[in-house]
């Protein structure tokens, strides 16, 4: 039997080698980005968060929403941010990192189409935005997708994480951040949530803040933030920024959960499909003590397939 497991988990682990050997996949690469492990609200870098994109138009006049690039032709924000607007009325930048000044490595696309998730109550908190860019955007160091956690991945209370966002325009008491801001965060499981709140969290929302006493957390207000966990090189979506709670107190911050809605989105997107990856990739491997995916030998062969795409492609 233990031979077994060390044979099953030799394999596992050949399963990951792959992902870090071939570089067709370019999700949740972030090569300028460099962890400081502050744990404090700053401004960020250029190319530190290449998938961040600020979504802008004449009818708020500018950056309204924010969102993050999943594929060429696609970004993935919040539906509620587009109820009183036209595709034909945004416009989406990439690769910016101030509002108002010289962003270098900057490009711009007009929207195609918005899909949004179709709401099934009344609260709204499920709906999530897709946008189809006009044309595709071409990938660097700047402009880069972000990979989507996958379905059945789970994020357990206090793991760290990390959002991004400029701010909310049309409230004169929020201050709008002229420099893409970076904000580290910790998870927190829907129960502690749901007293915090006041309310139910259901399983397609996830909160994240700081609520542990003597720990500050800082308001982000910035509607479709992405919530970001890294797993090994590689950065993973893991919710969609609601509302900022902690903009009011110390609460926490509700966002979407997007594993929840991975079969919804490769619906839609027939071609050049977003990266999932699940989180974490321990789950892979062991379930309540136990092996769960494939027997041993099974384990050892599994591997080999996507060696062998990655190498040929």
């Amino acid at each position: 039997m233990k031979f077994n497991k060390v044979l099953f988990v030799a394999g596992a682990i050949l399963l990951i080698i792959p992902d870090y050997l071939c570089q067709i996949d370019v999700c949740g690469r972030a090569p300028l980005n460099t962890e400081r492990g502050v744990a404090e609200r700053k401004n960020a870098t250029a190319g530190a968060w290449p998938w961040q994109v600020s979504i802008q138009t004449n009818v708020y006049k500018g950056h309204f929403c924010s969102g993050s690039l999943i594929a060429k032709e696609w970004v993935l924000s919040l539906g509620l941010c587009f109820q009183s607007v036209l595709a034909s009325d945004i416009m989406i930048y990439f690769g910016r990192l101030t509002q108002n000044g010289s962003n270098p490595h900057e490009t711009f696309r007009g929207v195609k189409q918005i899909i949004t998730y179709p709401d099934t109550n009344s609260s709204g908190y499920n709906i999530i935005a897709l946008l189809q860019l006009n044309s595709s955007v071409t990938f660097s160091d700047y402009i880069r997708p972000v990979c989507l956690a996958a379905a059945n991945s789970t994020f357990a209370a206090g793991t760290e994480s990390w959002v991004t966002g400029w701010g909310m325009l049309g409230f004169e008491r929020f201050r709008v951040d002229d420099i893409l801001q970076e904000m580290p965060t910790q998870i927190v499981d829907n129960v502690n949530c749901s007293k915090n709140l006041s309310f139910n969290i259901t399983y397609n929302l996830m909160c994240a803040g700081r609520l542990i006493e003597g720990e500050k957390d800082q308001c982000m207000k910035d509607s479709g933030c992405p919530l970001v966990i890294k797993q090994g090189s590689r950065w993973i979506q893991s919710g969609i920024l609601i509302y900022d709670r902690s903009c009011y107190g110390h609460f926490p911050s509700l966002y979407i959960r997007v594993s929840e809605y991975q079969d919804w989105i490769n619906s839609h997107i027939s071609t050049d499909q977003p990266g999932f990856a699940l989180f974490p990739l321990i789950s892979l491997l062991f379930s309540r003590g136990s092996l769960n995916l494939f027997s041993s030998s099974l384990a050892l062969m599994f591997p080999i397939i996507p060696l062998i795409l990655c190498l040929f492609s």
